[in-house]
């Protein structure tokens, strides 16, 4: 039997890391077809199957968990010497995968990414947008930005933009002459609210806090969606009241599109984190985007 190939033998790793030959493909920048014949080549050679295939989902054999339990640290150490010696280059280079809110991607990372990278031209930065909480490692990204979430034992935060950020509640001038504006956010439970559901289905709450007082509700009005475009656009039009990060309403609220209320009550919280496992040998990119965001 010739030994199989160590590029077969991590594109094992990633795919058991996923449990998807896609997402697998999309974080390694190949196709699924690719790793398909990885998979089928490393199989071959090693004369027992790995992983269970259908077209709904992907799962390991006992073989295939048995040689992930030795496999996985060894090709950790073998890619943490490898990266060892990007310390002895100029700029490190290699690529940085970072899971990241959709707000964050938006309006905290650009700014901070254009600087990093004119300083690091050798690394690569991949940033995929997610509102859910997910094991960033499991998903195959190296860090992941996340607000005040329960940390792991192995993890460490780090600071990352803005340290205050709030939450405004507005609405359409228009909107506010047909249904008066409201003085407290009790008043919120007579008025059309648009609401915002994540990608775990739960419909997001609007909480208002003043003096020790606390008011939390379910947004009840004409539209539910996913979106933030959708969501800004409706309350511009007229249709309802809208919740949400100060970010996403300043340009409609700076041209008068959308009229902001309830100011003392506003929702305040502390900016976004960096989070990543503590480890003895951390990939170059990470650590220098780390180091970055520190003194930036």
């Amino acid at each position: 039997m010739n030994d199989p190939d160590l590029s077969d033998l991590s594109a094992f790793v990633a795919i058991t890391k996923v449990r998807s030959f896609r997402a697998a493909a999309r974080l390694r920048g190949v196709s699924a077809s690719a790793l398909s014949e990885a998979i089928r080549r490393l199989e071959a050679r090693l004369g027992v199957r790995l992983l269970n295939r259908t077209t709904r989902s992907v799962t390991v054999t006992e073989a295939g968990q048995r040689l992930l339990e030795r496999l996985g640290p060894a090709l950790g150490e073998i890619a943490g010497a490898l990266d060892a010696i990007n310390s002895f280059r100029d700029s490190p280079t290699g690529t940085l995968r970072l899971n990241v809110p959709t707000i964050v991607a938006m309006h905290v990372l650009p700014p901070i990414v254009a600087r990093f990278l004119a300083a690091h031209p050798g690394i690569t930065l991949e940033v995929v947008s997610n509102d859910t909480f997910i094991d960033v490692l499991a998903a195959g990204f190296d860090a992941g930005i996340r607000y005040d979430e329960r940390l792991e034992r192995d993890m460490i935060a780090v600071p990352i933009g803005p340290r205050t950020q709030h939450f405004v509640a507005a609405g359409a001038p228009a909107y506010f002459a047909a249904r008066g504006r409201p003085e407290h956010p009790r008043d919120l439970l007579e008025h059309a609210c648009i609401g915002h559901r994540f990608a775990s289905g739960v419909l997001a709450a609007w909480r208002f806090e003043r003096d020790g007082e606390q008011v939390r509700f379910t947004p009840n009005g004409p539209l539910v969606a996913s979106v933030m475009e959708l969501e800004v656009g409706a309350a511009t039009a007229g249709l309802g009241m809208i919740y949400t990060f100060e970010e996403f309403l300043r340009p409609a609220i700076q041209s008068g599109a959308l009229l902001p209320v309830l100011h003392e009550w506003w929702e305040s919280f502390s900016g976004p984190f960096l989070y990543y496992q503590s480890r003895t040998h951390m990939p170059a990119p990470l650590r220098a985007f780390i180091d970055f965001i520190k003194e930036d």
